[in-house]
């Protein structure tokens, strides 16, 4: 193992040591108590089958069979998720070949980004992961459930449904993904009429012909922004079957592992004999993985939120710092677009997760010793699914990449170093994603336009007013004022700057996301805007310094000056489309470093 990963793992380890006690005392006792349906009164039980057929009552009053929850995010308006109709009939028919039965437990909503950017349901984005997690923990609240299956893909649904189902972390949980949608526009097409529409030098028609083109059909979007991300991510943490992440959807190859997925969750459960609980298998040596993973993909920046919110729910204390420090030590491995040119279809193609997996194991820079939903150790996720006919198999993966364009072994790295760079100074802590950012703009020195939303900005740019050398400072955009939208819609502004010539620079204590593009942006920065933090000091004309190389995050003021200003008053909350339900929200979300949770307190105080 590389010492950096060790050295990161086990002060993770003692950090932890008491949470995560505590949490795995708490699901032990659950353990303990064995199947919960076995034990209900009658009434109960009878409510709890009353809808199910003949056949699967009479199968669920046996002590050996096993009822697995279905919690799933289906909706047809979002494409990732459309897939998920078919799902329930195909897991059902899968468990009940092996003598068992399954249940949709419960639906939990599934919003898209892509959909609200820039409109005001963007605002609910984020408070969505726990109103996810709460959903999860409603449908496996019933006691009826000896495993799960989390039918979940893109930005918030994935994080939330794992927090959620970590607070139920006795029951062994698969993930089932649905696979992204085949290749169409490609990404540099799409960005670059994006620029041409923000210059006015395209049509609304050539625009929506783009979009149209690029986003087309079923199943996730083909760049590598967060929900492309969460799927890497679950297959390295092992809570995919081999392989699975990136099968395109209405495939027999897709069938046949979701028809799987549900037959191992039978197998995993105390009945099936491989009992694997889904609290153990998320340890300290899973998470650090999921974070080095991250680095090498050039992976979502919304990971620097969602994955010290996963730890946490498992009682473990995950920080920035651990994940910059491994992130130092992490070759970048992938450029699928916005790092590169190409999409995940490609990635899958070049080699795809089996490949990388395969490279940073051999480099020490994954734990091999870990449990996953697969069987033990994280070798198993070198190999490839394949139908034999109409069986599944397994077979060793590819052992070099098919293009170096798109991934890399670890011997010739797109960069030495992984993509995520934590940045600190006088006006508070953030992150930044350098991999999709070219090394001559990692370092931007420029004076400061202060905007309070994106529409703002967007206005300024129209005016003219932005063609110069500028940090862009977008303020009040936390989890506590507004929700911390995804302010994405910025990019192609300041893009179209940056080709200009100008040195340009994003700062914000908002989210950029996985579509986190070519302009350096910090981001998350906290303590934010709304409470006072230094960002509401900052004034048009300062000039701040946005390191990407030593982390630096600075306004270039007086030190004496800029801590006697007066911060700027925040906004009066919006309201309408539904963000006034949130506002017990907001006013309970944590800062960005600690998750921007609002369960960090209460389990923290818990554990």
């Amino acid at each position: 193992m590389h010492p950096r990963v060790l050295e990161v793992t086990e002060r993770l380890i003692e950090r932890s040591r008491a949470t995560r006690q505590h949490y795995l005392a708490l699901i032990g006792a659950a353990a303990a108590q064995g199947p919960q349906r076995g034990k209900l009164q009658c009434a109960n039980f009878a409510h709890g089958v009353a809808g199910c057929s003949s056949h699967d009552k009479q199968t669920l009053r046996l002590p050996d069979a096993a009822n697995v929850a279905i919690v799933t995010a289906y909706n047809d308006m979002l494409s990732a998720h459309q897939p998920y109709e078919r799902f329930p009939a195909l897991i059902k028919q899968a468990l009940h070949e092996v003598g068992s039965v399954g249940q949709v437990a419960g639906g939990v909503p599934a919003m898209c980004d892509g959909v609200t950017q820039g409109e005001a349901g963007m605002e609910l984005s984020l408070a969505s992961r726990e109103v996810i997690a709460m959903s999860t923990a409603v449908a496996l609240s019933h006691n009826m459930f000896d495993a799960a299956l989390c039918l979940g893909v893109c930005d918030k649904i994935v994080p939330g449904l794992l927090i959620g189902a970590l607070r139920f972390g006795h029951l062994p949980t698969l993930f089932v993904p649905a696979g992204p949608m085949t290749s169409g526009l490609s990404n540099k097409d799409k960005a670059a009429v994006r620029e041409r529409f923000a210059e006015g030098k395209a049509s609304r028609d050539e625009l929506l012909e783009s979009e149209m083109k690029a986003y087309h059909g079923p199943g996730t979007c083909t760049f590598y922004g967060t929900a492309n991300t969460n799927q890497m991510l679950m297959e390295v943490m092992g809570l995919h079957l081999p392989g699975a992440s990136f099968v395109n959807p209405g495939t027999p190859l897709r069938d046949a592992l979701t028809r799987a997925a549900a037959q191992q969750a039978a197998r995993l459960t105390r009945q099936g004999g491989h009992y694997l609980p889904l609290g153990q298998l998320v340890d300290e040596r899973c998470l650090v993985n999921a974070v080095v993973a991250l680095h090498a993909t050039g992976g979502s920046t919304n990971h620097s939120l969602h994955l010290p919110a996963i730890a946490q729910a498992a009682g473990i204390q995950l920080t920035w710092q651990d994940m910059a420090e491994l992130s130092e030590v992490v070759p970048t491995l992938a450029h699928v677009y916005p790092n590169g040119k190409a999409d995940i279809n490609h990635f899958q193609a070049a080699g795809g997760t089996a490949l990388l997996i395969r490279e940073l194991l051999d480099a020490g820079l994954l734990h091999e010793d870990v449990a996953t939903v697969a069987g033990p150790g994280l070798r198993r996720y070198t190999e490839e699914p394949f139908l034999d006919g109409e069986r599944l198999v397994w077979r060793a993966g590819a052992v070099a990449s098919l293009d170096e364009s798109i991934l890399r072994p670890v011997a010739r790295p797109f960069s030495p170093e992984g993509g995520l760079r934590l940045l600190q100074g006088n006006l508070g802590r953030g992150v930044m994603k350098l991999s999709a950012v070219a090394p001559e703009h990692h370092v931007i020195q420029a004076p400061a336009r202060v905007f309070h939303d994106q529409a703002a900005l967007a206005a300024a740019f129209q005016a003219g007013e932005l063609d110069r050398d500028v940090v862009a400072v977008v303020r009040f955009q936390g989890p506590r004022c507004n929700g911390m939208p995804e302010l994405h819609k910025l990019t192609p502004f300041l893009g179209v700057l940056q080709d200009r010539g100008y040195q340009v620079a994003l700062v914000t204590d908002g989210r950029m996301s996985g579509a986190s593009g070519k302009v350096p942006a910090a981001i998350h920065v906290c303590p934010e805007a709304c409470d006072g933090g230094p960002l509401a000091r900052v004034r048009d004309g300062d000039l701040i310094r946005v390191d990407g190389r030593t982390g630096e995050l600075r306004v270039l003021v007086d030190a004496a000056e800029f801590a006697a200003r007066e911060p700027v008053a925040p906004p009066p909350p919006a309201i309408g489309s539904g963000r006034e339900l949130f506002a017990f929200m907001r006013a309970g979300f944590s800062s960005a470093e600690q998750g921007a949770s609002v369960f960090s307190a209460s389990l923290a105080a818990l554990q």
